[in-house]
């Protein structure tokens, strides 16, 4: 099997499985020799911020001398993005190795007249095989969907859960209140554990409370309140932490100082378990993580911004933080978006500061179309742009743009990895490397 059979076999699986509950996911790593049970984890749960937190707590491991894997969904522009060890990303013949191995699994299983493993049941799988066997100290894992049904919760009792702010999405999957989507989240609480949590709305900290209380987790929260900023530019920002002073993230927007404040949380219950997390290792992981996709500049000349915001509370913070970096600057913004997100909100918010709007359609069979997208756009913005393709509107972005406007591209994941490699491939290029690049 080649890298490209083995992604057509993980991506042709998408339609086939479903089946709430652990027990395939149990089943499938049973047959593999429950590799997943070798490991230590920090395991991360959350609706915003779980990829920016698990890169920097892995970013802290790695600075620590620790071999650590991180797993993270979805992918920007490769799929070797979501298996990583110390930031190096799985290996294309290691991958297609695995899956060979896992779909013989499958195969076993399908024979038992067992029910068909899901395709992210498939990833995960491949995930838990190949950090087993590159001898992973300690693994980083994101949640894929909510929490408690999720393969990923498939582990024991990790060193620690994290759980990143949370609001509404996945509705019809998580539950239609913060308190239900809060329950899934939980459902990544082990027993006797420790849980850092990030804080927020009352409602969703009282059912993190409960579930800490019953499954007899202790609970640690970071304190927003001793977070001094100090200074912020395009190329990152320096703040205060508590007794940690001048720290550096490359990470843009506020919101980012408080996804760091957690890790940092997260790390000092690491260091209670043995772990040789100094302050100077804290300050060299957090200066060295990179998290592509999330208010990155990918070129600077023209400025292009490109944001994974998809959903109504991240398209708050990316309006704000376009305010704050760029005030004064008029907002050339391209948008594609999944139909099932509250897209619509979404334009409400973003919408009034557009002074021209791209609409385009992101390459999934759930995106809502341009065309769809900007009929709803004209009541906020009078400027709006059909593009057929998403080079076509980075293309037009381009074309419109001088020197007093920015260009902002949001909405879904699903398309601003093209985006990116777009501007990857120009030749007079300048762009921010946001690799690991250091470890």
């Amino acid at each position: 099997m080649t890298y490209e059979e083995a992604l057509e076999y993980i991506h042709g699986t998408k339609k086939l499985g479903w089946k709430l509950g652990l027990e395939n996911i149990r089943t499938l790593l049973g047959m593999l020799g429950n590799p997943h049970e070798k490991l230590k984890y920090v395991h991360v749960a959350g609706t915003n911020g779980k990829g920016s937190t698990v890169a920097f707590i892995s970013s802290i491991l790695a600075k620590g001398g620790y071999k650590t894997g991180m797993f993270i969904s979805p992918y920007i522009e490769r799929f070797t993005e979501r298996m990583q060890v110390n930031g190096k990303e799985i290996d294309k013949d290691d991958l297609a190795r695995i899956t060979v191995k896992v779909k013989c699994c499958v195969d076993e299983m399908l024979k038992r007249g067992l029910h068909h493993p899901t395709e992210f049941e498939i990833v995960s799988a491949v995930g838990f095989q190949y950090f087993y066997e590159m001898n992973c100290d300690i693994v980083v894992l994101e949640v894929g969907l909510g929490g408690r049904f999720d393969s990923t919760n498939v582990i024991s009792t990790p060193l620690v859960s994290v759980i990143t702010s949370i609001s509404y999405d996945h509705a019809d999957i998580l539950g239609d209140t913060l308190e239900k989507i809060a329950f899934e989240k939980a459902g990544i609480i082990k027993e006797n554990g420790d849980v850092v949590l990030y804080p927020q709305d009352k409602s969703v900290e009282k059912v993190i409370e409960d579930a800490c209380y019953e499954r007899h987790s202790r609970l640690h929260r970071a304190d927003f309140g001793k977070i001094k900023p100090q200074h912020c530019s395009i190329k990152g920002q320096v703040f205060d932490y508590k007794e940690y002073e001048n720290l550096e993230i490359k990470l843009l927007g506020e919101y980012q100082l408080k996804n760091a404040a957690v890790s940092i949380e997260a790390c000092r219950v690491l260091a209670g378990k043995g772990y040789e997390l100094t302050g100077e290792i804290i300050r060299k992981g957090l200066k060295n993580a990179r998290w592509p996709g999330r208010m990155e500049i990918v070129n600077q000349e023209p400025l292009v911004m490109i944001d994974g915001a998809h959903n109504v509370e991240g398209v708050k913070a990316l309006a704000k933080n376009l305010e704050v970096y760029f005030p004064g600057k008029k907002k050339i913004l391209i948008m594609g978006v999944m139909r099932d997100k509250e897209y619509k909100t979404m334009l409400e918010i973003i919408g009034p500061s557009a002074d021209k709007f791209i609409a385009v359609t992101p390459p999934n069979e759930r995106a809502l179309g341009a065309g769809e997208l900007a009929k709803n756009v004209e009541s906020y913005c009078k400027n709006v742009i059909v593009s057929d393709t998403i080079e076509s509107g980075i293309r037009t972005a381009l074309d419109i743009w001088d020197e007093d406007s920015i260009i902002c591209a949001f909405g879904s994941l699903y398309y601003i990895g093209e985006i990116r490699q777009y501007f990857n491939k120009q030749e007079d290029k300048t762009l921010i490397d946001l690799y690991i690049d250091d470890y």
